[in-house]
């Protein structure tokens, strides 16, 4: 069991990482700006609110605290939800003044929050990577400031980790749409569009790429990437997402109808197969989400799921559409 200091832990993500953790037995400090209501708190969770962009604010709920890892969330989580100054002023300074503090303090495992639009998907002057499905090999090219503010926080984590050797370990993680429990049962999703609708118009997933991960995967992939930083080479970044698409259809058939020119660079998305890969934490921590909109989606669902073929060792096309081959995707 660890000591474990999460920021943003009042958010969309932050609420399922904190009940994640603690549920996995660790002790839990939640620190944000707004709290949570106390009855809403999983047992022994910590509640703190606190401006980390405040000088000394970090290093001193820190010092108070003395965690044994820091998970850092806290940002401005909407792209354009602010001027985009105020954005990358405000993300930029929260990653910095959170690692920098952690490393000041000595605390051994720091992790971050970045997002996969640092790959720069949806911008106006029109993307494509080289290659799908993307990975964190591909090329980032933020288009905007939140972007760039989560490329910057991940290169934070490799300067300090540049800076410090093994002495203390570092993380980051690129999460996909997140999808919080009450999203299933019917609640809006961050854009406004439950999930249902999301899958009946493949428009409404298609900014994302299709991408998303269940929050509470999150939560677990976190855990076990703070159980196994120290045998990981350090510094790394992984995308973290669910092991199939949000779409109801192949995405070889749904992506050259929202990107324009992606039709050969997709053509191996077939059956279930999203479009970012998940095979770096799958190889590197054995990490494996379990949940997907068709096992959490709830009450009656006329959305139907994709007839794929069944998953054995003597159906190795099956296993590729699984999302379980070679280039395994989120």
């Amino acid at each position: 069991m660890s000591r474990i200091f999460v920021t943003g832990g009042s958010g969309r993500l932050g609420r399922s990482v904190v009940a994640g953790l603690a549920g996995a037995g660790h002790q839990v400090i939640s620190v944000d700006r707004d709290a949570v209501p106390a009855a809403q708190l999983p047992d022994g969770v910590e509640q703190r609110t606190a401006d980390l962009l405040a000088p000394g604010e970090a290093v001193r709920h820190l010092r108070e605290t003395a965690p044994d890892a820091v998970v850092h969330l806290a940002a401005i989580a909407v792209p354009f939800s602010a001027p985009e100054d105020v954005i990358l002023s405000t993300n930029t300074r929260l990653a910095y003044a959170v690692i920098s503090a952690a490393t000041e303090l000595r605390i051994g495992k720091i992790i971050t929050a970045s997002s996969p639009t640092v790959l720069g998907y949806g911008s106006p002057a029109g993307w494509l990577p080289d290659s799908f499905p993307v990975d964190e090999e591909t090329t980032p090219r933020p288009w905007n400031a939140y972007a760039l503010s989560k490329l910057i926080a991940e290169q934070t984590v490799q300067m300090f980790a540049a800076a410090q050797g093994d002495a203390l370990r570092y993380a980051a993680f690129r999460p996909c749409y997140v999808i919080s429990p009450e999203e299933w049962a019917g609640a809006p999703t961050q854009q406004g569009h439950t999930v249902r609708e999301r899958l009946a118009d493949p428009a409404l997933s298609a900014p994302a790429l299709f991408n998303y991960v269940d929050a509470r995967d999150v939560a677990d992939f976190l855990d076990l990437l703070l159980a196994k930083m120290d045998t990981i080479p350090n510094g790394q970044t992984f995308f973290v997402g669910a092991a199939d698409a949000l779409a109801t259809a192949p995405l070889a058939e749904l992506m050259p109808q929202f990107l324009p020119g992606s039709a050969e660079l997709a053509a191996g998305l077939t059956g279930t197969s999203p479009a970012f890969s998940i095979t770096k934490a799958r190889e590197l921590l054995g990490w494996e989400p379990t949940r997907s909109w068709r096992t959490e989606l709830s009450g009656p669902n006329d959305v139907q799921p994709l007839n794929v073929l069944p998953l054995n060792d003597e159906n190795p096309a099956a296993l590729v559409a699984a999302g379980t081959g070679s280039k395994e995707t989120p």
